[in-house]
């Protein structure tokens, strides 16, 4: 992953950890995903992209004391505030690596998550598809996104949706693009998501937020 989104995360990590934690009902949207892995105690569990460690407390309580955590993100002051988050617990099982998600640094997990970070990658497909080998059959891989809502209104929802997509894009702030940055996002959600129900004998979908999230559960076959 580049630099520069290394940098804009870098910069942005305090905001982006209070919008990770407050925004309203994004809780509860953490808590489906977590939920959706099946995780059960002794498991282990690799966050792909894990910021600031919003989604750690509800890994960490699915694989309780006796299981593994394990929090993968490419930029280190958002890993920072995760490990703040971990000591101030004193987690012992829950372990922060710095690497990028597309080639993880580990070899074996039950369950992997995935939160908001598809959208980053070049190839989103092929990084499902090696994720799905990473926890074999029978494990479980979850996919949590942002992507422009195809509801009946989304004609009326989307400009702010396309509008918070332009300020929240690496490596500046400008409001205006020569591509669709929304439209880029969406289109790489959904090959994620082609790409883990091709590999799943089992999926669970579910959308929220006026359909702009969007959460996908497959077990792999």
């Amino acid at each position: 992953m580049s630099g520069a989104v290394q940098g804009f995360y870098g910069r942005w990590a305090r905001l982006y950890d209070l919008i990770a934690r407050y925004t309203p009902g994004i809780r509860r949207l953490r808590e489906r995903a977590a939920a959706g892995l099946e995780l059960e105690a002794g498991d282990t569990v690799v966050e792909m992209g894990t910021g600031t460690g919003a989604n750690l407390p509800f890994l960490r309580e699915a694989v309780g004391p006796t299981g593994t955590v394990v929090g993968v993100d490419v930029t280190r002051p958002v890993l920072d505030r995760a490990r703040r988050l971990g000591n101030r617990q004193g987690w012992r099982n829950v372990h922060l690596l710095q690497g990028d998600a597309t080639s993880p640094p580990v070899d074996a997990a039950d369950a992997v998550l995935g939160t908001f970070v598809v959208g980053m990658f070049d190839d989103p497909a092929g990084t499902v598809h090696d994720w799905c080998d990473l926890v074999g059959a029978g494990g479980n891989v979850v996919l949590l996104d942002a992507t422009l809502s195809d509801r009946s209104y989304g004609p009326v929802v989307n400009p702010f949706f396309r509008a918070f997509v332009a300020l929240s894009t690496p490596p500046t702030l400008q409001v205006r693009y020569d591509r669709d940055l929304a439209a880029d996002l969406d289109r790489k959600v959904r090959s994620a998501r082609d790409a883990l129900r091709e590999r799943s004998s089992a999926v669970a979908h579910e959308e929220s937020f006026l359909g702009f999230a969007r959460l996908t559960g497959g077990r792999i076959a």
